[in-house]
């Protein structure tokens, strides 16, 4: 019995010593945590209280953010007529009897689109419906619907189509100037067919180029995720964790045209910009600041005792310019546009892409390490601030051809085998001219897109930028494919 005591003494003596400690310690710990608190005023040490960290656990929680997406996000079904103009050899056709000159099959593709305005307006890619005949929109409930395309940037990849339908499920546009590396984003869209597929990832960088065909004249300043994005994705939706929509899914690094870890998204406010304009005039009101930059190293700094890192280097300045006229001279480093800090090339791309000829905007420079604020007017590529519509600008580009075309006979159609056609009727000054296209020629296709009218000539020009293959036949049977940079 006095064993017993004794050892039950011993417990309740250690019992009373452990609930004094612990009695002390949180006292301590509690006046130490309203120390770190009250100093964190003054410092950018927070400690996170039991509610905001309830809201760091609903941030992680992409469940709200997906289900405003996903019927937001179409799938896009794509049918066009391609044309191969096979090759024309005389031996074959003199032992074997005439043969085929012309094979026009029917290509089918699919991506994906975002549902912008309730009453169904849709941003997708240009190359998901570059050169379609038909398109079918399919939503997240199943209901079909045929697309009409209403405009087209290859500079940028956006494209806009539109359906007849009214009370759409539809996303709010956010903000890609407040995007910040390390922050989570959704990827949704349909993937190898797949439909209604969202995966997540962080913002991995900012301002991305040398991503898109450089025959395109790309405007790029991409944002990059790791989010996985599988071909299937194009035109699809990137959204902060709020389901607000950051970006368009365009395109992925990869070795073997599936996803490897990254990919490349169009920022929403460059898209918001081409909506508007594709809206309102048919085609992209393009501004230029007419300089020549370079982006800015440490090496290069010294050389040219320029004191920050952040900005572009002006190397050469476009007479009678945006540029020009504001008093920006070559040496100066542009360092911000209307307050938005400027790194590098495509970041300056990025923010002038927002604006339109006749824009006015402010920026700054350094000259001589001396900052300069400098208001400029926004000009187009020929040094105007007037503002073109569509048919304009497909007459431009008809007129930089230098031709005029008509029909071809369904007897000569038939005579070189052929299904389609328009012919050279007369040549002028131009791009026809220059490379060599001589009279009488009879266009089958231009980039692989079948030509049978000389009205699908001016509706495929419309588009049309950069490297253009022009295909057909001479009346002898002789086929060749012209290339041209427009």
């Amino acid at each position: 019995m006095k064993k017993i005591a004794s050892t039950l003494f011993i417990a309740a003596v250690g019992g009373l010593t452990s609930l004094s400690a612990a009695y002390f310690y949180s006292k301590n710990f509690a006046s130490s945590v309203n120390l770190v608190q009250n100093e964190s005023k003054n410092n950018t040490v927070k400690l996170v209280s039991s509610g905001e960290s309830n809201m760091l656990s609903m941030n992680s929680d992409f469940t709200n953010a997906a289900e405003k997406s996903v019927n937001s996000v179409v799938h896009i079904k794509v049918k066009s007529t391609q044309v191969n103009n096979l090759n024309y050899d005389p031996f074959t056709e003199l032992f074997f009897g005439p043969q085929r000159r012309q094979q026009n099959y029917t290509q089918q593709s699919s991506g994906s689109g975002v549902i912008i305005s309730d009453d169904g307006y849709i941003v997708t890619n240009n190359h998901v419906v570059s050169g379609a005949d038909e398109i079918e929109v399919v939503m997240n409930d199943k209901r079909t619907y045929e697309g009409t395309i209403i405009g087209t940037d290859a500079s940028t990849d956006v494209a806009l189509i539109k359906i007849k339908e009214k009370n759409l499920p539809y996303l709010n546009y956010g903000n890609s100037d407040a995007v910040k590396v390390g922050e989570w984003a959704l990827a949704v869209g349909n993937p190898f067919n797949l439909e209604s597929t969202v995966t997540a990832g962080i913002i991995s960088a900012k301002g991305r180029s040398n991503i898109l065909e450089n025959s395109k004249r790309p405007i790029e300043s991409f944002i990059q995720t790791d989010a996985a994005v599988n071909p299937g994705n194009s035109g699809g939706a990137l959204v902060n964790i709020y389901g607000e929509l950051i970006g368009i899914n365009t395109a992925i690094a990869s070795n073997n045209g599936a996803y490897q870890g990254y990919s490349f998204a169009v920022p929403v406010n460059i898209v918001k910009k081409i909506v508007s304009d594709l809206i309102e005039f048919g085609t992209v009101q393009r501004a230029y600041i007419g300089v020549i930059t370079r982006d800015i190293d440490a090496k290069f700094a010294n050389e040219k005792n320029i004191k920050v890192l952040n900005g572009v280097y002006v190397n050469a300045v476009a007479d009678g310019g945006s540029a020009a006229d504001a008093g920006i001279t070559e040496g100066d480093v542009i360092t911000k546009i209307e307050g938005v800090g400027i790194s590098s090339f495509s970041a300056l791309q990025e923010q002038i892409s927002k604006y339109r000829p006749g824009n006015k905007i402010n920026v700054e420079i350094l000259r001589n390490n001396s900052q300069k604020n400098l208001t400029l007017t926004l000009k187009s590529l020929d040094n105007t601030t007037k503002l073109v519509k569509k048919s304009e600008i497909a007459k431009a580009s008809i007129n930089a051809l230098g031709a005029e075309f008509t029909d071809v006979e369904k007897s000569e159609l038939e005579r070189l085998r052929l299904s389609n056609g328009v012919k050279v009727d007369k040549l002028m000054n131009g791009k026809f001219a220059q490379v060599g296209i001589k009279e009488g020629f009879i266009i089958t296709s231009i980039d692989k897109k079948k030509v049978s009218t000389p009205k699908d000539i001016e509706e495929i020009m419309a588009d049309k930028s950069g490297i253009i293959s022009v295909q057909g036949y001479y009346p002898n049977g002789l086929g060749i494919t012209y290339q041209f940079s427009l």
